[in-house]
């Protein structure tokens, strides 16, 4: 994990490889929730019977499932102190490589490609790696855009 002071001490971790973090469950009902939440119930998500007898294996997480496991990857491999908020500020190169199963466990792997320091915020440009336990090469890869934006101080 990289711990630092404030967003303008990305720029000394440019090149540097954070991680892998902590694992993270892909339990069916996570898969479920998902498939509820953005109406995208697509038998190979829910439908166990049907994909062991298909394709041989378990239900497929969501591909913006595994995406969207990116915010909680990022708390987990980067915290930066003295930070006003951050925003996710959109994605690059964003490729799902290997299925992520029902019952698998992933975790993240970033490397800080490029920062840039603007008026009253940091640009961050992450790559990112989701890799699945079972797994040796990467499940999905993406450029990450974060904005760090500084503190608002008392009194402006």
């Amino acid at each position: 994990m990289l711990e630092i002071n404030a967003p303008e001490e990305l720029s000394r971790h440019v090149g540097e490889t954070i991680g892998p973090g902590q694992w993270i469950d892909i339990p069916q009902s996570r898969i479920d929730a998902f498939a509820q939440a953005t109406d995208d119930r697509q038998w190979i998500h829910l439908d166990a019977e049907r994909t062991q007898a298909e394709l041989g294996h378990a239900p497929v997480a969501h591909g913006y499932l595994t995406l969207s496991m990116l915010a909680v990857m990022m708390y987990d491999l980067v915290r930066i102190d003295n930070v006003g908020r951050i925003v996710n500020y959109g994605m690059n190169k964003v490729r799902f490589i290997a299925p992520v199963l029902a019952g698998d466990r992933v975790r993240g792997e970033v490397v800080i490609e490029r920062v840039t320091h603007e008026d009253n915020f940091v640009r961050a440009i992450f790559n990112v790696s989701i890799f699945v336990e079972r797994l040796e090469k990467p499940a999905m890869i993406a450029q990450s855009i974060i904005l760090y934006f500084n503190q608002e101080k008392s009194g402006q």
